[in-house]
């Protein structure tokens, strides 16, 4: 009883330390991927606001302001 030796769980520690890294591998890839995202999306409002107060897009847009609004249809009630 006494005489039992240790059992060896060295193939439970690897795999362990393996999934660990797999995880943690896969946490800076997908910080990673958002970040490159969001300097996408930065790069892009950026561009949408410099558009928008260029000169040139204030009169494109005073020209779409002035169209009329689409008339509404009248509904009958039929009794």
């Amino acid at each position: 009883m006494l005489l039992e030796t240790t059992p060896d769980t060295s193939a439970f520690m690897i795999a362990g330390y393996t999934v660990a890294f797999v995880v943690m591998g896969l946490y800076v890839a997908s910080l990673f991927i958002r970040n490159r995202n969001l300097d996408r999306d930065a790069e892009m409002l950026k561009t949408l606001f410099e558009a928008e107060s260029s000169p040139s897009s204030k009169k494109e847009a005073g020209k779409s302001a002035k169209k009329p609004a689409p008339k509404k249809k009248s509904v009958s009630k039929k009794k």
